[in-house]
């Protein structure tokens, strides 16, 4: 089955850029969380041994660039595969490694959730890659 198979090729165009806006959003709030607050962040998502601030704000970069990265995708239409391509391979090694530490978190239902998360990233960015390859 194919998404949007009979739907019109504009309609299909914006669901695609409104997925890669919703995708851009979440990285950037993600990434601003981070570099502003990383003893909350740290708290609520990402305890998994000693916290480090200086190291949670490196991370906010990441997800900074790849949320602009990805707004720019929205808007133009021949950078959309490529920073898809690279923002899925990123959040499969990231789910990879929140599966490799899956028992290590505090509260423990952060490690599974974390790990599912991202998992279900990786399928949305995939889907978003498909449609920005046709």
């Amino acid at each position: 089955m194919q998404p949007f198979a009979s739907s019109s090729p504009a309609a299909r165009a914006s669901a695609l850029e409104a997925g890669i806006w919703s995708l851009a959003g979440v990285q950037l709030f993600l990434g601003l969380w981070q570099a502003a607050l990383p003893g909350r962040f740290y708290d609520v998502l990402a305890h998994f041994g000693a916290r480090n601030d200086h190291f949670l704000r490196d991370v906010s970069t990441y997800f900074l660039a790849s949320g602009i990265a990805l707004a720019i995708a929205a808007r133009r239409p021949s950078w959309r595969a490529p920073v898809l391509a690279v923002v899925g391979f990123q959040y499969a090694l990231h789910a990879l490694n929140h599966l490799l530490d899956i028992g290590k978190a505090d509260p423990s239902w952060v490690g599974p959730f974390d790990f599912v998360s991202l998992a279900l990233g990786v399928l949305l960015i995939g889907w978003l890659y498909r449609e920005a390859s046709r």
